[in-house]
């Protein structure tokens, strides 16, 4: 049930379009992918998704454990009717907040002991654990347990968790075979796993060619995104473009700003992910065709255009800046509601957009067209 084909190939960047086929259908790629942590995205409705044309989102094992439980949803018939959503969703392991709350946990290779940030009760998590959660949750794409270190750290940091991720993955591998097949035999659930190596090119190789040799039925690059300059993750792109499988997708871990969109795209990613689109828009940050824009300023009070003309989400269609600032100047929750939704549907416009550029062999010309509206400081490729 899970097969990835390459669509397309742009001979210039190595961009990618592809289809990933699932048992909840089949994922067009590049994608950015909604995060919804504690099975909602933050203020967007099921049905909202759906509008925007969000085709996969995410949940997180970690989270949904603690509240309301992994077992409470496989009671419910798993986190799809949960939540009401048909299309696929990938769970996150719990990896990351090994990295996000390591104030809160002690790391060993058995696993992690760790104290809940909600409560402060004691917990384990472990490639077992992860696993069971993620079971139990229902997702169509699980993730291995994996190590993310902090960015800057010492080659020797980097080397351990390196190492650990490979042992962790490796007894994730274990049970994944042992489970994934239903009783009709069919594969129920896709487990990728992750590379790590921080900015480390020999670690990056390495990890790859461990993590590769578990054949897993697709690859996510982890442990970019967590402060290193931008350069350092294209780079680190570059060189993993020409190390995994051509034949299986590429999932780029938390990264949602649109110029790293369209260089991580250009660089043979698949699939993205990232909480600012949302978190940003209930702040009243949002992303247009032209740059970041504030709509709190003041300068918005009197401007009675839309706030992306080149938009077509509901804020864009139907709504002023002017309107949109005074929601937010008079705590109406319907401003956090309109900017996630706008930023959410930017991003996964300009996924599709790329899509369409791959397949009719226009790829440098989108990029370039993207920069030469987009107000955002161009970095140094």
């Amino acid at each position: 049930m899970f097969e990835f084909r390459v669509e397309a190939v742009c001979k210039t960047t190595g961009a990618r379009a592809g289809e990933l086929a699932t048992p909840r259908g089949t994922i067009k790629t590049p994608v950015f992918m909604p995060v919804g942590t504690l099975a909602a995205v933050k203020t967007i409705s099921s049905r909202e998704l759906y509008e925007i044309e969000a085709q996969i989102i995410l949940g997180n094992a970690y989270h949904l454990y603690l509240r309301p439980g992994a077992d409470i949803i496989a009671e419910a018939g798993g986190l799809h009717k949960f939540m009401n959503w048909d299309s696929p969703i990938l769970t996150d392991s719990g990896g990351f907040q090994v990295f996000s709350l390591s104030r809160l946990n002690k790391i060993t290779d058995a696993g992690v002991e760790c104290r809940s940030h909600k409560d402060g009760s004691r917990h384990f998590m472990s490639p077992e654990w992860a696993m069971d959660v993620q079971k139990k949750l229902g997702g169509d794409i699980m993730m291995c347990f994996d190590q993310c270190v902090q960015y800057p750290c010492t080659k020797s940091e980097a080397e351990a968790a390196v190492r650990r991720t490979a042992l962790w993955a490796e007894r994730c591998h274990k049970i994944y075979e042992e489970q994934k097949f239903s009783d009709s035999g069919q594969t129920q659930q896709a487990l990728f796993g992750i590379v790590q190596g921080s900015v480390f090119d020999d670690l990056r190789v390495r990890s790859a060619k461990e993590i590769m040799s578990f054949d897993f039925p697709g690859y996510a690059i982890g442990g970019l995104s967590v402060g290193e300059p931008h350069s350092d993750m294209y780079r680190i792109l570059d060189f993993l473009n020409h190390i995994l499988p051509v034949n299986k997708p590429r999932y780029l871990m938390g990264v949602g700003f649109p110029t790293n969109l369209i260089e991580g795209i250009a660089r043979g990613i698949d699939m993205f992910d990232c909480v600012l689109p949302t978190r940003n828009g209930r702040n009243g940050s949002l992303i247009t065709s032209f740059g970041r824009i504030n709509i709190k300023a003041k300068k918005y009070e009197r401007d009675f255009s839309p706030v992306d003309p080149e938009c077509d989400c509901t804020l864009c269609r139907l709504h002023t800046r002017a309107y949109l600032r005074h929601l937010y100047r008079s705590g109406e929750i319907l401003a956090a509601r309109l900017c996630s939704e706008h930023n959410l549907r930017f991003l996964i416009r300009i996924a599709s957009g790329a899509r369409k550029a791959i397949i009719n062999g226009t790829y440098p010309e989108y990029r370039e067209d993207f920069y030469s509206v987009f107000r955002d400081e161009r970095e140094d490729l």
